[in-house]
């Protein structure tokens, strides 16, 4: 029987973590940023936005039978329901309820549709990379929603709206 070497040992000894140049994390309250509606009647808080890796975090407010245009991903994404429930057109037995965690692959289209039987406002946090490409039935492009835009729309909404937009954090 052959004793097991532990690899990663020679490796690790001596090494040390630099304290001094540590990264601060930042935070976000839940009330340090305002929900910014739109003329449908969906809302949106944009968290954070990081230019150079073309994320855009955002927490969703829709009301019921809310639909979100036909979509194409060039990146992955991440997304928790926090209430209320939703699904995508395609695929309609997989409904996202509070708690439930969804992940998207880069290269996915769908239709996102907020069901329309839901009492409350369904209430999703999103972590997404790359664009969304919409999309009609035949696949022509109708725009492109990506970090940068994003960014500059929530800012200009909020700015419109007499509302603070200072404490979304922003990379790049």
């Amino acid at each position: 029987m052959s004793e097991v070497k532990d690899m990663g040992k020679g490796i690790q000894g001596g090494f040390t973590i630099p304290m001094d140049d540590a990264s601060e994390a930042l935070h976000i309250g839940q009330d340090d940023l305002p929900w910014l509606e739109s003329e449908d009647g969906s809302k949106v808080k944009v968290l954070h936005v990081d230019l150079n890796l073309g994320l855009w975090v955002v927490k969703t407010l829709w009301p019921a039978g809310y639909k979100v245009q036909t979509h194409y991903h060039t990146g992955p994404v991440f997304a928790v329901t926090h209430s209320g429930s939703w699904y995508y057109k395609e695929y309609p037995d997989q409904v996202n309820r509070a708690g439930s965690y969804l992940y998207e692959p880069a290269h996915s289209i769908h239709t996102l549709l907020v069901s329309e039987d839901n009492t409350e406002d369904t209430e999703v946090w999103f972590s997404i990379y790359g664009c969304n490409v919409n999309i009609d039935e035949g696949g022509s492009i109708l725009g492109i929603v990506d970090a940068k835009s994003v960014l500059q729309t929530y800012q200009e909404g909020c700015k419109a709206s007499g509302l603070d937009s200072g404490n979304m954090i922003v990379v790049g």
